[in-house]
Order: C-alpha cells, then sequence, then structure tokens
C-alpha cells in the first residue's frame, strides 16, 4: 500500500504508486491505496486548504489506470489529526488493512503535528511484520516535482510546465450553467463552468485546451479564464468555446484540459478589436492542438 493525499497524481505519485502495485504483483496481494479527505491542512488550520489539482473521483480514476486494486478514503477530522503515530500504524495500518508492505515518499509524516516519519514507520514495520520503503522524490531539471510545484505553475497560467510535472494535462471539471449570453451575441457562445470550491483555477487569460464532453467526446476548445474585464466584468469565470461544434451543454458535466496559454486578459478599446483578436485566439488554438 501507499499513503498520501496525491493531489494531482503528478509524475512523484506515479512512480510511488507504481512501486506499491508491483510490490503486491510480486507477493500476490491486492494494492492499496490511501488518501484523505477533506485535506489535512483545511481540518488542522481552517481557511488553508490548498487549491484542488484533482477532485477525489478524478484521483480515483487515475489511479486505477495507474493499476491500484483499492482505493481507500479516510475521513479527516481533528480527532483523526491528534491520532499518535503510533496508534496509527497499528490500528489502521494493521489492525484494519494488515499491510504487508507500506510504499511512501521519503519527506512522508503522519500523525500528531506529524511527528512520524520514515524511519519512525520502518521500526514500527519491523515490530508489527510489514516492510517499509522510503522513495526518493522525482524531479528534472532541478525541479522536484510536487503538487504545491504543479499549484505554482497553474498560479501563473504556466500549464505547459504544469502539465510536464503531471504527465498531462490540468484538467477542470465543472457542470455548465447559463452565463450572460454575451457570447452567443458575439458570435462566440461559451460553455461556463461551475467548478469546484478549491478548484486549481490557471491565471487569468485565454487557453487552448481539450473539451470533454458528458458523453466523452472530445472537442477542441478556445478557454478564457477571469473577469471579461472589455465589458467591465467583476466576476472571475471559466468560459469555454469550443470549436466547430453547435450544441447547448447546459447543465451537462464537462472537463477541459489545459494544453497551452495564449495570450493574457486584456481589455480592449472596442468590442471589435475584441472580436478580431477572438478570431486570432481561435486560428491560435486549431493550429496548437492540431500539432498536439
Amino acid at each position: 500500500m501507499t499513503i498520501g493525499v496525491f493531489d494531482g497524481v503528478h509524475k512523484g505519485h506515479q512512480a510511488l504508486i507504481g512501486r506499491a502495485v508491483a510490490l503486491a504483483e510480486q507477493r500476490g496481494l491486492p494494492s492499496v491505496l490511501m488518501t484523505f479527505d477533506p485535506h489535512p491542512s483545511e481540518v488542522v488550520r481552517p481557511g488553508s486548504h490548498p487549491a484542488q489539482l484533482t477532485t477525489l473521483r478524478r484521483r480515483a480514476e487515475l489511479v486505477e489506470e495507474l493499476g491500484v486494486d483499492h482505493f481507500v478514503v479516510v475521513p479527516f477530522s481533528l480527532e483523526t489529526s491528534r491520532m499518535p503515530a503510533d496508534e496509527f500504524v497499528h490500528e489502521v495500518l494493521v489492525e484494519k488493512l494488515h499491510a504487508a508492505a507500506v510504499v511512501v515518499g521519503e519527506n512522508f509524516t503522519f500523525g500528531h503535528k506529524a511527528a512520524g516519519n520514515v524511519a519512525l514507520l520502518r521500526r514500527l514495520g519491523q515490530r508489527f511484520g510489514f516492510v517499509t520503503e522510503g522513495a526518493d522524490l522525482v524531479s528534472a531539471d532541478e525541479v522536484t516535482y510536487s503538487s504545491t510545484y504543479v499549484r505554482a505553475c497553474i498560479d501563473a497560467g504556466d500549464v505547459k510546465a504544469a502539465a510536464e510535472a503531471l504527465g498531462r494535462p490540468h484538467r477542470l471539471e465543472g457542470i455548465v450553467v447559463r452565463g450572460d449570453g454575451r457570447g452567443k451575441d458575439l458570435g462566440f457562445p461559451t460553455a461556463n463552468l461551475s467548478t469546484p470550491k478549491f478548484a486549481a483555477v490557471p491565471a487569468d487569460g485565454i487557453y487552448a485546451c481539450w473539451f470533454t464532453d458528458s458523453k466523452g467526446k472530445k472537442l477542441k476548445a478556445a478557454v478564457s479564464v477571469g473577469t471579461n474585464p472589455t465589458f467591465s466584468g467583476r466576476e472571475r469565470r471559466v468560459e469555454a468555446f469550443v470549436l466547430d461544434v453547435d450544441e447547448d451543454y447546459y447543465g451537462q458535466r464537462v472537463a477541459v484540459d489545459f494544453v497551452d496559454r495564449l495570450r493574457e486578459m486584456v481589455k480592449f478599446d472596442s468590442v471589435e478589436a475584441l472580436l478580431e483578436q477572438m478570431h486570432r485566439d481561435v486560428d491560435r488554438t486549431r493550429e496548437l492542438l492540431t500539432e498536439s
């Protein structure tokens, strides 16, 4: 088994999960991934919930693709946070899950006030009969892949760097809701996403994206993130103009995968100037996604 929040299921997480799956196969045992909900930070320090890279459902999909047999979600509470490290190991890993091998990152901590570490887990494993592996962190070009790093990339609008660390484009999921209808009037009808509360939304700007509808159909889209400053907008929105399709996606659960950032959000002097730029954005989106 492997333990962690695994938000993003980035390349570092993938290495841990791959090792746990390999050990399970060698031993003829099921592989288990344990994660927590809500994010421990929000419970220990209310208001500090980090931007969420993946919903629980998306995490489950991704780890299943990596070969994990069981996706275990532990409800994280103040009571959970106060559980001593050795008690967590004995009650959860040994008594409830009968762990034979535990794979974690070298910086893994657990238990009350994060008092437990890999060294303690290894000692407890020797006592209770399970093997502990502390895996090295994964890095490239002097960058260590972590959820914090991916969030920083997304926050800066660098979705290409985020995709490199994730091994796939960053995805936003949500229900399509009614907007102002302004896009339709301009000839660019958009699907407006209502995203989860803590979703990691990229920096304001225009992006080339893949849009996946509720039926799983993958389509090209130019996506605007921001407040529509040309029209003095105040509400930050994620609006997808799906290319070459005339369909109302209202009420559908859809996904948007961010491939590249085309430009920053700009306030134009006229609607005409905005429309000219939007045509260029669509052309560039089509070009980029045809190449990808």
